[in-house]
């Protein structure tokens, strides 16, 4: 849902109601992860996707009937169902998604004052903060019941870093607080999964489980070096939701002008700057210069820091002066296996475009834990991203 929420916090603010379907749980070869989202409004007007195509028809619907009965619905589709050609998810994936309608007409000082209007529901006002929250760009997380007491399938809890928390998932006052500690973790990693209570845990007479939605900020990417071939990268970098930061210690060079797109132009000696920056576990750091003088202190720093990639352009025989280089100023071999050198996976590129586009796919595969080897005729999974645990019986909840 959180993939989604600039246009879904937009219908908040217009006060406009909506059903949003989450993929919740997916099994075997499906087209989108856990918290992938489709919505519709009352005007049957549609936004997000749930399946790249596959069930969208059939989840609209979905949505719809949500509308009309105010009750959330936990439906399966997968490639064994009779209807499955019908509906479209012929993949041989499975997927659990979870309607909830969102009543937000209610809005505004009359309702939330109660001498007007219709009231909105706890959980529709938590969403509606959670949505808030994404769309600002500020760190939280929402944990849904996806399964458990069917009168509280659909509560929401929206948790904060500090664990303060906004709404309450209902039944014992021990789930809320199980829940934001788990909650809490899981957005400190930046991650969104399904999460089982205990019976101990939730109180509630059974397990609950929970699908956790993460928000935090776009991951980095600071291009260091401002070559033609940075502008290629910039452009690709924001296609994929980075925070894209050029930095040149040449200002001639790093200029809004050439680089119009990036959300940072630094002019800096990029070891200096890099010095001055708190990087996470997500950014990636990829170094054109392509000299000596600013990338040996650049890498040296570098391959010492916990992010998730390193790489740095440079023909191989560059590449092996480099790394001597590096040996000499210090570096272990260990610090040294972690540089993606020369940068990129082998696509033959020779444009700036080509090899901005070489350059991506590695940080994909990287991140994804994919191989770069060709689909066609190979016997590796498409989606490398682990499974989301399966949530055991599914039904309608209404």
């Amino acid at each position: 849902m959180l993939d989604i929420a600039e246009e879904l916090h937009r219908w908040v603010e217009q006060g406009r109601d909506f059903a949003v379907a989450t993929v919740v749980a997916t099994n075997g070869s499906a087209p989108r992860q856990p918290g992938a989202a489709l919505a519709v409004d009352t005007d049957g007007t549609a936004i997000g996707s749930v399946s790249g195509g596959c069930v969208e028809g059939a989840v609209y619907e979905l949505c719809q009937e949500a509308l009309e009965t105010g009750e959330p619905v936990l439906e399966r589709f997968g490639y064994s169902d009779e209807d499955a050609f019908a509906v479209g998810l012929t993949c041989g994936g499975i997927i659990d998604i979870l309607v909830t309608p969102v009543r937000t007409s209610g809005r505004g000082p009359a309702a939330d004052s109660g001498s007007a209007g219709t009231p909105v529901d706890s959980t529709a006002e938590t969403l509606a903060a959670a949505l808030a929250a994404a769309a600002r760009g500020e760190a939280a997380a929402v944990a849904r019941i996806i399964q458990g007491p069917a009168e509280l399938v659909g509560r929401a809890l929206l948790v904060r870093p500090d664990g303060t928390h906004t709404g309450t998932l209902g039944g014992h006052p021990a789930l809320d607080r199980t829940a934001v500690e788990e909650t809490r973790a899981l957005l400190d990693v930046g991650r969104t999964t399904t999460l089982e209570i205990g019976e101990d845990g939730s109180q509630c007479g059974q397990p609950v489980i929970l699908l956790v939605e993460s928000s935090v900020p776009a991951p980095r990417m600071i291009v260091f070096g401002a070559i033609d071939f940075a502008s290629a990268l910039v452009r690709v970098g924001k296609f994929l939701n980075y925070h894209v930061t050029v930095c040149d210690a040449r200002p001639v060079f790093a200029t809004r002008t050439r680089f119009p797109e990036a959300d940072e132009i630094v002019v800096d000696w990029p070891h200096r700057y890099l010095d001055s920056q708190e990087l996470d576990s997500r950014t990636v750091l990829c170094v054109l210069t392509h000299d000596a003088k600013f990338d040996v202190p650049l890498l040296e720093r570098a391959l010492t820091l916990p992010v998730a990639y390193v790489g740095a352009m440079g023909s191989r025989r560059t590449h092996l002066d480099r790394q001597q280089r590096l040996r000499d100023v210090g570096l272990t071999e260990l610090e040294l296996n972690r540089l993606r050198s020369p940068i990129g996976l082998d696509l033959g590129a020779r444009t700036p475009e080509e090899t901005a586009l070489s350059i991506a796919a590695e940080i994909v595969a990287n991140r994804r834990g994919g191989t770069g080897v060709p689909l066609t005729g190979a016997h590796t999974p498409i989606h490398h991203d682990a499974a989301a645990r399966p949530v055991g019986r599914i039904g309608s909840v209404a």
